[in-house]
């Protein structure tokens, strides 16, 4: 079974992977061409790129799949399927007819809910109790294709989007060999995904990671879990930005002061006030210095009385 691979980042690695250890024929590697990176903005290869090229296998960085000489170049690996693990570039309606069983692709989320850029951070935010990985067959939609296979993660409300990705890509990966096998011999149909229950997963933005303290504290806490590691919750104190890496809400812990005033601060946390309940403040980092525990910064700098900005 010869399989083109396309992915880019560390969400795509596991599964590359876990084709080979299974011993798939992987005839090309597809990636996106290398970005600039870190202070020198030198081109750095993707993680992808970085795994393929480690198990010798042949790499196609293409700046678009619309290009007719790349979908020649893809036709002649003679691909049975291709596999597509979040590779960032549109594949048109003539790439998904090259391979004979189409393209499968793995989307973290349980389609129909949270369709596009952001579902692991979307499901968050929305306070989702579960979400998971759907094996599916792509069609020129976006995520709309019918799904060979859903997988399901419980949340227990502590995750950050980091945990949930890195628990995704683990899942996507072991699923993978067997949903290929079972779609080469018959075994598996895919369903058409129903019209109830369709939600998008917007693309993120930074300004959306800025805390607005007159929400309750649950959902800033939402927040500042699905925005780990990016783009970071942050709110201004002293008008500089505060990033908060990690926060959770005081249950049953309410505060007549006005939101975004500190309250309290000692080495179990920071605590602010939200319109509905207080948030505590675990771990922060302010500009240009390391990220610290509440215990070290409370050691350096008084913060009770102070007011996040809003």
């Amino acid at each position: 079974m010869r399989v083109a691979f396309a992915g880019t980042p560390e969400f795509a690695v596991p599964p590359l992977q876990a084709l080979v250890n299974a011993g798939f024929d992987v005839c090309g590697v597809y990636t996106q061409p290398d970005r600039p990176a870190g202070r020198g903005r030198k081109p750095r290869p993707s993680p992808v790129k970085a795994l393929a090229e480690s198990l010798d296998l042949p790499i196609f960085q293409p700046a678009s799949l619309r290009d007719p000489a790349a979908q020649n170049e893809l036709s002649a690996l003679r691909p049975d399927v291709m596999v597509v693990v979040a590779y960032g570039l549109i594949l048109p309606a003539t790439v998904l007819a090259i391979p004979r069983m189409g393209c499968v692709n793995i989307h973290a989320s349980l389609l129909p809910r949270w369709r596009g850029a952001a579902p692991i951070q979307r499901a968050l935010l929305a306070g989702d109790t579960a979400t998971g990985v759907s094996l599916m067959q792509m069609d020129a939609g976006l995520d709309t294709g019918p799904v060979l296979e859903t997988v399901t993660l419980p949340l227990q409300g502590r995750e950050t989007s980091q945990a949930v990705h890195d628990a995704l890509a683990d899942l996507g990966a072991q699923h993978l060999p067997a949903c290929l096998q079972g779609l080469e011999q018959g075994a598996l149909t895919a369903a058409p995904q129903p019209e109830a229950g369709v939600t998008y997963a917007h693309k993120l933005d930074k300004a959306e990671a800025r805390v607005d303290w007159a929400l309750d504290a649950a959902s800033i806490d939402r927040a500042v879990r699905a925005f780990n590691p990016w783009p970071v919750a942050f709110s201004p104190l002293d008008d500089a930005p505060v990033r908060i890496w990690s926060a959770q809400p005081l249950s049953g812990m309410r505060s007549h002061a006005a939101p975004g005033a500190i309250v309290a601060a000692n080495e179990a946390g920071i605590d602010v006030a939200c319109a509905d309940g207080v948030l505590r403040i675990l771990e922060l980092q302010f500009p240009g210095k390391r990220r610290l525990n509440a215990a070290e910064v409370v050691r350096g700098r008084p913060l009770r009385g102070q007011q996040f900005g809003s």
